[in-house]
């Protein structure tokens, strides 16, 4: 109970954490979750993670460090073995040269006979001293913490440096622990990863004890007076590199030396530099991650905005949808919502114009309309001959009006359509307006003005234009018809064509009583008319707007005016008649 009442205190007394960074840890997890929901986020940062990622395993298995640091460490223990090599061979043997014949030879020999080399009789010398080496092995060895060994001409191990076992005689003795340390759950997992990024070589366990030397491929090529080196890992899985070096006293090899890294040593150095190399990972994976977001942020919410909007618009609610404005930005997500908005707009002026036409078609089609059923039901009511017929006259009128009017307004509904899917081709203009005059003139009655055109000198090149030739007369035709219908009998249409920049300019003059300065926008609206001494329904009002909407179509431009005259009382000009001017971009050069 008292542990309790301890531990109840020990909480009173801590303080709580800040809520404020509570709330902002919240916050930024929710906005990770957020960003990583987006698979477009997860992409972005799978690719990034994905280079430094192979950066990181070129760097941990393909570099050059380890096998650099292993070549370093061997001409170190070369140039170390070497030198105690000498000092060994200056003053560790016992005598200046070994018997190596048997003495009852020299006893049974005649004179005159020679003394003969048998390598079956053991030598009679000990060619290296352990007692007098030993010490001065310690002393040349234990500062560089290596690991030496000396061997005997027959193989045989002489020193140890780690346990100096020598003849029996024990100067010092390190033994190694009996078992290894266990090893936490953290260290095996790297060992095991260490073990990924290891080179394959031969599992040699090093022995404490006297061994021969001549097991080792490097100690055989010392006895032939060669310097040779090894690598090998012990049972721990260490980098362990071993050199060997003859001990040699005129030019005959009393012994090899054999230099050995301690365990770990290279490993250590190899295993900091990778971890090193770890931690900037890390840190380059963390800057990048963040880094990621933050650019799919800048992309994925944007985009996200411009798609919700744009299914706005496509679910079709109520009211008019507004898409994002990003255009402020100078990359393709300010393009992108500019393109969109401007479809937008575009869509919205479409229905717009869909609606205002359906409208249009409906008030005109209710007219003739009323006037037709007006006189059918009166028709069974007239008593004279003369009062049928004025009905008939009526209903004749309002029927070729009402096919007009269906005519004119299928040729306008369909001609967006008809002109985006013709391929344009170019024309030639004068040849164009040549034909369209000739046949005017040719159907025309006794009481049309003629038609004059005009077409300035220039290349034939110059009169070029890529469009529909057939199109293109049409605007032509209802432009002559609608001068006609204003000039008087005795007057004449001019046309007039030259060329002006890179562009063709076409004027179509009359001479009429001219446009009221209110009506120059307007007579291009459609089922727009103003000819009140021709009588009601003699035209349906969509040829100067069928016309525009084909001069646009060809990138052009049409436009109306009057042409000045004399001044009147008031010091206006008096209209000579009216003109329509249209411009269209040119294909050729003007020379």
């Amino acid at each position: 109970m008292k542990v309790d009442l301890n531990l109840a205190e020990a909480a009173a007394d801590d303080p709580p954490a800040p809520r404020g960074a509570m709330v902002r840890v919240r916050k930024l997890g929710r906005w990770l979750a957020q960003r990583a929901s987006s698979s477009l986020t997860r992409r972005i940062v799978v690719l990034n993670l994905a280079g430094l990622v192979a950066l990181l395993v070129g760097f941990l298995y393909l570099n050059q460090f380890r096998q650099g640091l292993i070549e370093a460490r061997v001409l170190s223990l070369v140039t170390q073995g070497e030198i105690i090599a000498g000092a060994i061979a200056s003053s560790a043997t016992v005598e200046t040269d070994a018997i190596t014949i048997d003495p009852d030879q020299l006893l049974q020999m005649q004179a005159g006979d020679t003394a003969r080399f048998n390598e079956e009789v053991p030598s009679l010398e000990f060619s290296i001293n352990p007692e007098r080496v030993a010490p001065l092995l310690r002393r040349l060895v234990t500062p560089t913490q290596t690991r030496a060994r000396i061997y005997d001409r027959e193989g045989s191990l002489l020193l140890d440096s780690r346990t100096f076992y020598s003849r029996g005689d024990i100067l010092r003795m390190d033994l190694p622990p009996m078992a290894d340390e266990d090893l936490t759950f953290i260290e095996r997992t790297w060992q095991n990863l260490r073990t990924l990024f290891r080179t394959r070589k031969r599992l040699i366990l090093e022995e404490v004890g006297p061994a021969n030397g001549k097991t080792l491929p490097e100690v055989q090529r010392a006895f032939a007076g060669e310097r040779a080196s090894d690598v090998r890992t012990n049972a721990r899985g260490e980098t362990i590199v071993s050199v060997a070096v003859p001990i040699q006293r005129l030019r005959s090899v009393q012994g090899v030396l054999l230099l050995s890294t301690q365990g770990g040593d290279i490993d250590t150095i190899i295993a900091s530099e990778r971890f090193a190399l770890l931690q900037v990972f890390l840190v380059a994976a963390v800057v990048m991650i963040v880094l990621s977001l933050f650019l799919a942020g800048a992309i994925v919410g944007p985009v996200r905005r411009l798609a919700e909007a744009a299914e706005r618009v496509r679910r079709g609610t109520k009211s008019r949808q507004e898409i994002p404005d990003f255009t402020g930005r100078s990359d393709e997500i300010g393009h992108l919502s500019g393109a969109l908005r401007d479809m937008t707009r575009a869509l919205y002026n479409r229905i717009d114009a869909i609606e205002s036409f359906a409208a249009d078609v409906a008030h005109e089609l209710k007219n003739p309309l009323t006037s037709l059923r007006s006189a059918v039901e009166t028709l069974p009511l007239a008593r004279s001959d003369d009062s049928r017929g004025r009905l008939m006259s009526i209903i004749q009128h309002d029927v070729r009006r009402l096919d007009r009017l269906i005519s004119d307004i299928s040729d306008a509904s369909r001609l967006d359509a008809e002109l985006a899917r013709a391929d344009a081709e170019p024309v030639d203009m004068p040849k164009l307006l040549q034909a369209v005059v000739s046949v005017a003139n040719e159907r025309r009655h006794k009481d049309d003005p003629a038609i004059a055109l005009t077409i300035d000198p220039a290349p034939r090149d110059a009169y070029l234009v890529v469009g529909h030739d057939s199109r293109l007369g049409q605007v032509f035709n209802n432009l002559i018809d609608n001068a006609r219908s204003f000039s008087p009998p005795d007057e004449t249409v001019r046309i007039l064509m030259r060329r002006r920049k890179s562009e063709i300019e076409i004027l179509v003059e009359d001479s009429g009583p001219g446009i009221e300065p209110d009506a120059l926008d307007r007579i291009f609206e459609r089922f727009y008319t103003d000819r009140p001494e021709q009588g009601f329904g003699q035209n349906s009002g969509l040829g100067l707007s069928i016309s525009r909407q084909i001069i646009e179509a060809h990138r052009g431009t049409i436009r109306a005016e009057n042409r000045p005259g004399p001044l009147d009382e008031h010091g206006e000009p008096r209209p000579l008649g009216a003109r329509f001017v249209i411009r269209l971009p040119a294909v050729g050069k003007k020379s």
